[in-house]
């Protein structure tokens, strides 16, 4: 029995959970939506929501909490580490990467990340600055309830494990981030389109 053990363990130890929990909600604040487990998601969602809601404070106090929830202070958009070789398709994913994190959050293009003539890093927002003076103000009037999960109806390849899309309230037309097929989910779905085609052929012949 769990008496008095609130909360999601995942199979994991406490700072295996805790990294894991840190890097979800920085994808999360990045992206504005990710695809991940349903266990994962609401395991997510009150951490997620706990930092807004200390963000909407706006104080030094609540800065310093963020961050120690966060585990440290990071750059805004993990895209913005772009090497020197970069090829022309990764330059393209992430200035697509960058036009969905403005249209989503409606963030100024001058708070992007900038860079020099040879691509090397100029500046570009830390996750903090990003939560407080752009998240935390699209739901300055939101009691609560910031955040969404919303099954995908999928299973992942492997484990089964149903995928579920958590997203923040208000950007609900927007496209699924990370769009990508892995390649076990690019074989599976050629297994099944033959698998089909071979019932289709072999259904007249009966």
């Amino acid at each position: 029995m769990r008496h008095r053990r609130a909360g999601y363990r995942l199979g994991r130890t406490t700072a295996h959970r805790t990294a894991m929990l840190r890097n979800l909600a920085s994808s999360l604040f990045q992206h504005g939506q990710i695809v991940t487990t349903e266990q994962k998601a609401k395991c997510l969602k009150p951490f997620v929501e706990k930092i807004i809601t200390l963000a909407k404070r706006g104080d030094l106090a609540a800065r310093r909490l963020v961050i120690a929830k966060l585990g440290r202070d990071r750059l805004a958009f993990e895209w913005s580490y772009l090497p020197k070789t970069a090829t022309d398709e990764e330059k393209k994913q992430v200035e697509e990467l960058r036009s969905r994190a403005q249209g989503y959050f409606d963030i100024p293009a001058a708070e992007l990340v900038e860079r020099n003539r040879y691509g090397e890093l100029r500046s570009a927002p830390k996750l903090v600055k990003h939560i407080f003076e752009n998240v935390a103000k699209r739901y300055a009037d939101r009691p609560g309830g910031y955040t969404r999960i919303i099954k995908l109806g999928k299973h992942r390849i492997g484990d089964a494990a149903e995928l579920c899309l958590i997203q923040f309230v208000g950007n609900e037309e927007g496209p699924e981030i990370g769009g990508k097929v892995s390649r076990r989910r690019r074989i599976a779905d050629k297994r099944t389109a033959y698998a089909a085609k071979v019932r289709k052929a072999a259904a007249p012949a009966a």
